[in-house]
């Protein structure tokens, strides 16, 4: 048996442009306000500018920035690039406060540079843009591709391959053996008119004598793993020929919760279940949860205590309600709120808020339907047990009940609990009266798990403040 060999990571030279042009952006942009508004580059300017520059390129990993060289929408590019300066002006703005060096630079000059520098961004990544398609137009950094196996999957990449043109493939059809479903498939994307491909061309025999005289540059096999025995035929007989061959493995066929590669000693190794946040992800939501929860608990502190007097005045009771929920890997944790009702109900059995319960207080009625209720999880996030975004943790007793109900429902606690979250923001918010409800809110937090980004974070945070005051359906 041959021994097995590591397996590294792809990397190309675009991977290492954007980056150098980002930081060139930034540096260069500071260098030039200075030169312009002192002749003279301060040294306090230059180590600003580097930070600025390690911030943002670890901030743009962790909001997949840098995986959008080739995209679907300018708006959505110039959205991601905001954002992610953004974070990195709030990192800074951090540092600046901690080390007291703010006052070093002239306001108007920071203004200027802190608008400058996206615009410089933006517009170097869309130049990079309309750089790459024209030499592709022109046939430079292309290749022809095939795709040995006309299925969903096969669908799926050609449809990838035809919504991002910055990978370079111009698809020259699919390839397969199979009859019945060849020809329902073949029929559904030979259109012209709905591809950029011609549809099937014929049998895995002719890609092989396609591929040996040089026709073709690459090959995607996208047969499924039960198909062993033509796989290896593929391989064997594409071996005395120089096409490049990929293996696109049909993992879709299993519910992913953030799938990633990994390695297990050179052994690669893909996720089905995992948390999407650990090593430097996690550090970074860490930091900006513990920032964010700051800022917000300075500028909430005395509309929290005002609350607080006021739900001492207006009912009988303590002013938090600590109920047990599940956390981090279905971990036990004491979730902090504004009590809002009459009782609090923390046994093995939990009744969810109705329209009008009588349990509600007048007072608790307002806080729960504007989300005020929840400020207290604030101190949770503080102490590590919550996050900003996250699903929202549900009564234990709500746990025990839907986890026999419900497939994959303690797989939304494979991440800490949030004080809003993906299903908060999509209109699954308040009772869930009936199964589908739930379900739907499973849904969207496993969502989530399978595309948390810082950005989508940032995005969560800002469309909570807009939703928080208009859904009806909080009570």
């Amino acid at each position: 048996m041959p021994p097995l060999g590591n397996i590294r990571w792809e990397r190309n030279l675009r991977d290492a442009i954007q980056p150098t042009l980002d930081a060139i952006c930034i540096y260069g942009s500071m260098w030039l306000l200075y030169d312009v508004a002192f002749r003279y580059f301060d040294p306090a300017a230059k180590l600003t500018a580097g930070a600025a520059i390690v911030v943002f390129l670890l901030i743009s990993h962790l909001t997949c920035l840098h995986r959008r060289w080739s995209i679907r929408s300018s708006n959505h590019e110039i959205m991601h690039v905001l954002g992610t300066w953004l974070l990195t002006l709030v990192v800074l703005g951090l540092l600046g406060f901690m080390t007291r060096s703010t006052a070093l630079f002239p306001r108007s000059l920071i203004t200027i540079w802190a608008i400058m520098t996206p615009t410089l961004i933006a517009l170097s990544r869309m130049l990079g843009l309309i750089v790459q398609e024209h030499l592709q137009r022109r046939g430079i950094g292309t290749r022809t591709a095939a795709i040995a196996g006309l299925n969903q999957l096969g669908l799926q990449v050609a449809e990838n391959i035809r919504q991002e043109p910055g990978m370079g493939l111009v698809l020259r059809g699919f390839f397969d053996d199979r009859g019945a479903l060849r020809d329902a498939l073949g029929g559904a994307v030979a259109k012209p008119s709905e591809t950029v491909f011609e549809g099937l061309q014929g049998r895995l025999a002719d890609l092989v004598a396609t591929a040996r005289r040089g026709e073709i540059d690459v090959i995607l096999i996208t047969l499924p793993m039960r198909a062993e025995k033509r796989i290896r035929y593929l391989l064997d007989q594409l071996s005395d020929s120089t096409v490049s061959v990929y293996i696109v493995p049909d993992f879709f066929v299993f519910e992913l919760l953030h799938s990633r590669w990994t390695s297990m000693g050179g052994l690669p190794a893909i996720s089905v279940f995992e948390n999407p946040l650990y090593g430097v992800d996690g550090l970074l939501k860490r930091v900006v949860d513990v920032a964010l929860a700051i800022i917000a608990l300075v500028i909430a502190g005395i509309p929290m205590i005002l609350i607080a007097i006021a739900i001492k005045l207006t009912s009988h009771g303590p002013v938090f309600f600590r109920q047990r929920r599940y956390g981090l890997d279905g971990k036990e944790i004491r979730v902090w709120k504004f009590r809002t009702m009459r009782i609090c109900e923390d046994g093995p059995v939990v009744v969810q808020a109705k329209k009008l319960d009588p349990r509600v207080t007048p007072l608790g009625a307002i806080l729960r339907r504007t989300s005020i209720d929840e400020l207290p999880q604030l101190f949770n996030v503080l102490q590590g047990s919550m996050s900003l975004v996250g699903p929202r943790p549900h009564p234990s007793a709500h746990n025990e009940q839907y986890r026999g109900m419900i497939r994959g429902y303690m797989l939304r606690h494979k991440v800490k609990p949030g004080i809003t979250g993906l299903a908060q923001v999509s209109g699954c918010r308040g009772e869930t009266d009936t199964l589908e409800k739930m379900e739907r809110r499973v849904q969207m937090d496993h969502q989530y798990i399978r595309q948390w980004s810082l950005w989508l974070d940032l995005k969560i945070l800002v469309k909570t403040l807009w939703v928080a005051w208009r859904q009806p359906e909080a009570y």
